[in-house]
């Protein structure tokens, strides 16, 4: 049976991370070249990204950098603290693969993100792409200071229990 990948699809899901509920959005453009424009509108807009490449393509592994890279100048992050997984999928097609394991994660090294082996066909590990992605994104958000937040701390420190509406 042959895979026809999304062009580009949205998907919803209510999920429990931590005990914690959320939403969770994600929008899949499968890299397709005519969504240039409209996937820089993607990532401003998004809070954390999944660079996704397959076990069984090199040019797929290869064009992450590329990503990486557009990911980082949308959002106009130089210091690289943008929410993001590295994710090797088609980990059941293990004498297909042409990207070791070694070469995901020294990637992953490289660009300072998280990184994980999924099976979108089994379904191994692809809860956990989202939820790694969701904490990454919690814990940045716990490290903002707001405006309000950065005037009223003589430290710079984040003050606890300051609620602003």
């Amino acid at each position: 049976q042959t895979y026809d990948p999304t062009i580009e699809s949205s998907y919803r899901k209510q999920a429990v991370i931590d005990g914690h509920p959320c939403k969770i959005e994600v929008l899949d453009t499968a890299g397709k070249d005519e969504f240039t424009a409209l996937r820089d509108q993607w990532i401003e807009g998004g809070e954390g990204i999944v660079l996704l490449y397959s076990i069984t393509s090199r040019s797929t592994f290869e064009r992450v950098y590329g990503f990486y890279d557009q990911v980082l100048k949308v959002k106009d992050d130089d210091d690289e603290s943008v929410p993001m997984v590295l994710v090797g999928n088609k980990n059941d097609k293990l004498n297909e693969r042409e990207i070791s394991k070694e070469e995901g994660m020294l990637m992953a090294r490289r660009l300072k993100c998280d990184f994980i082996e999924t099976s979108s066909r089994t379904g191994i590990n692809v809860d956990r792409v989202f939820y790694s992605v969701i904490r990454m994104i919690r814990q940045s958000k716990d490290g903002e200071m707001t405006a309000y937040e950065r005037r009223h701390s003589g430290s710079g420190r984040k003050l606890t229990n300051c609620i602003i509406t």
